[in-house]
């Protein structure tokens, strides 16, 4: 070993900073009254397609923003600006977003108040699991195309989350996939977790979608007002 070299204990959870930064994100959201939503998934399950039939199916009814993570390129940040407030969080490699990147892209959006902000994140099933970005729901969607049996090779991705949805529901004819044996699956690892079903494309399960995510918002609003908070609405 080399005699300049030096151990140093530190005596304190590296990650404890950010999770006190997500924690006041969130509260401070709450007050808001705007839900975070963390969407997650693999590369290409569809998360940019489910925002984009979100926005148009809230047109003129909900107000929505997205910060959109990606290794590199801003394209599906594109895609969405049409429909809604976006901002690019490119992670320059990173294969999961943090919470100072996050925090970046909140202060570009400004000070406007949206009743639901969603994280679009990096295609992933393992990291993005582990961080907090503040979010007071976590969803991960299920495409049809990847096989009805990652729940349980990638439990972490599914105890973490709140929901489920299994996206791309229009390919089912064509491919090797059991709904039931995915949400059965899901339910082994988190008993409480919501399943829904989706075709972004042709709009099935759009409007079940939004009405869940409209009750999650009423009952972050119901839980904040009971604590006394003022709520800007």
């Amino acid at each position: 070993m080399n005699s300049d070299t030096k151990t140093v204990s530190v005596n304190r959870d590296v990650k404890a900073e950010l999770r006190r930064q997500a924690d006041e994100l969130r509260c401070e959201y709450a007050r808001r009254g705007t839900l975070i939503v963390n969407v997650l998934s693999s590369p290409g399950s569809g998360k940019t397609s489910l925002l984009e039939a979100t926005a148009k199916h809230w047109a003129g009814q909900q107000r929505m923003a997205v910060l959109v993570g990606d290794l590199a390129t801003d394209r599906d940040a594109q895609r969405l600006a049409p429909f809604c407030p976006v901002e690019q969080l490119t992670t320059g490699g990173a294969c999961h977003l943090e919470i100072p990147l996050v925090k970046q892209g909140l202060e570009k959006l400004g000070t406007t108040v949206f009743d639901f902000l969603f994280i679009e994140n990096v295609g992933n099933l393992v990291c993005p699991a582990s961080h907090d970005l503040a979010e007071h729901l976590r969803v991960c969607l299920l495409s049809v195309t990847e096989g009805d049996d990652k729940p349980g090779k990638y439990p972490k991705m599914f105890r973490t989350s709140q929901a489920m949805v299994i996206s791309k529901t229009d390919l089912l004819q064509h491919v090797p996939f059991s709904p039931e044996a995915a949400i059965d699956d899901a339910r082994q690892i988190q008993p409480e977790i919501k399943t829904l079903s989706v075709c972004s494309l042709t709009g099935t399960g759009i409007a079940e979608w939004c009405r869940f995510l409209e009750e999650q918002r009423n009952a972050m609003l119901a839980q904040a007002a009971t604590a006394g908070e003022t709520i800007n609405v």
